[in-house]
């Protein structure tokens, strides 16, 4: 299937989601659904939770050691088993009943975040039990992540699944605005300990959802059977699809280099402005609330458009080197709100066509490979990127992740035009300059006139 500009786009389940007429009424309409309801509900206290962590594991880090590469480690550390097991969790989510799976993996989390809270309320924290307890969270994070992926489809089916990835994007950024609020409160006021407390906690609401779920109103998807070669032939499947392929190393490159914000943000709180906890806090709210308003905008599109992906990560990247050399507090801190709109709109974009491109007994493999590739490219960039944040400054580290990001977007902007049969045209168009792509085929008709 073709967009209107000639960039292939990944197939709509059903006509039904194109029509204006949904588009303009969809927004929440997967939450009619009673077992989506419960996940969607479970998750806006577990994703609270997820981000008060976040923010106070980076900023204890970074207290104990006073090195952004520390928090750079701390992230790779939590993102490396994806890397290195992502696939191999994908392989096992095609086996195994979803709901069971993801009790499991959520508890392991709760159980995580329980024994972190304990060991700084006592006193008793060092770096290395941070270390440990990130690569923990990743450990559970590679059946989870694909698990709950996968799970959408059997609670939402075909018709609303591009509705509920994206309500599932806004949930994970609603989260992002409370979050990062109260754990700036927590952080000045009691300590990172109460932080880690509230994150383990709150897996019981996502636990409790899940086991008030109706099994028999589940969409019943065929599980894979055990076999050798799973692996293989999910990787061949994706390399034979352009759709499902670019859209991945995309995502990959700005995964890598584009998002880390944990490196970048405590730096510029911490030693570009000096202004403390409050400051990254803030910065990640106001990122969030972009990323909030992205993640609604999402909500509404009938299709996932390819080149709205090339588009958003082109602007991005743009963004991210404005905000590298913004030379006020405030100016930086407005940036983080335009910088989350478009950063939601690649990811959005890019996993809602991922998914509705790809055949459900594959869907388990797939969208493991897409989040071993997007998160699991942070254990390489993040301390890469930790290390040119100390070493040269916060702002050539930020202003080389998001060349990185542009520069991906624009090749692979250009590989897919190819693809779709277009080419480059610049010129002028009713009187002003033009830069855009059209068909082949009319260029040569227009060249041989």
């Amino acid at each position: 299937m073709s967009t209107g500009s000639g960039i292939p786009s990944a197939p709509a389940p059903t006509p039904t989601t194109t029509t204006p007429d949904s588009r303009k009424s969809s927004m929440f309409s997967s939450l009619r659904i009673r077992n989506y309801r419960l996940f969607f509900a479970g998750q806006v206290v577990s994703n609270t939770g997820t981000w008060m962590q976040r923010i106070a594991q980076d900023w204890l880090v970074l207290s104990l050691t006073g090195s952004s590469a520390a928090v750079g480690i701390t992230t790779a550390l939590q993102f490396l088993p994806m890397l290195l097991f992502g696939l191999y969790g994908g392989v096992l989510v095609d086996r195994l009943p979803k709901r069971p799976t993801l009790l499991v993996t959520q508890s392991a989390m709760a159980v995580t975040g329980l024994a972190l809270a304990a060991l700084t309320l006592s006193g008793q924290v060092q770096v290395w039990h941070v270390y440990v307890a990130a690569f923990a969270v990743g450990l559970a994070t590679v059946v989870d992540n694909p698990a709950r992926q996968s799970f959408v489809s059997e609670m939402v089916g075909p018709d609303q699944l591009q509705n509920a990835v994206s309500l599932n994007s806004a949930n994970f950024q609603s989260a992002r605005l409370v979050g990062p609020a109260v754990a700036g409160l927590m952080i000045t006021g009691v300590g990172t300990g109460w932080a880690f407390l509230a994150n383990g906690l709150s897996f019981a609401a996502p636990i409790t959802g899940l086991l008030l779920m109706r099994a028999r109103e589940l969409h019943v998807v065929e599980r894979a059977p055990r076999g050798k070669g799973q692996l293989r032939e999910g990787l061949r499947y994706v390399a034979k699809r352009p759709e499902l392929i670019w859209p991945i190393v995309l995502v990959g490159f700005i995964g890598t280099f584009g998002f880390n914000f944990p490196v970048w943000l405590t730096a510029y709180a911490d030693d570009v402005f000096h202004a403390g906890a409050g400051a990254y806090s803030l910065f990640n709210t106001l990122m969030a609330v972009g990323s909030l308003v992205g993640a609604l905008l999402a909500a509404r599109r009938g299709t996932a458009r390819l080149r709205v992906l090339i588009a958003a990560a082109l602007a991005f990247g743009t963004l991210e080197i404005v905000a590298a050399v913004a030379p006020s507090y405030w100016l930086f801190a407005l940036l983080m709100v335009p910088i989350g709109v478009f950063g939601l709109t690649v990811n959005v974009t890019a996993n809602t066509a991922v998914q509705m491109g790809t055949d459900p007994a594959m869907r388990g493999r797939v969208m493991a490979l897409f989040m071993m590739v997007f998160m699991g490219g942070t254990p390489l960039g993040a301390p890469v990127v930790g290390w040119i944040t100390d070493t040269y400054g916060a702002r050539v580290g930020f202003a080389a992740g998001g060349v990185v990001s542009a520069l991906a977007a624009g090749a692979i902007g250009l590989v897919l035009a190819r693809i779709g049969g277009l080419r480059l045209a610049v010129g002028w168009h009713h009187g002003h300059p033009s830069v855009r792509f059209v068909p082949r085929e009319r260029e040569q008709l227009a060249t041989a006139a």
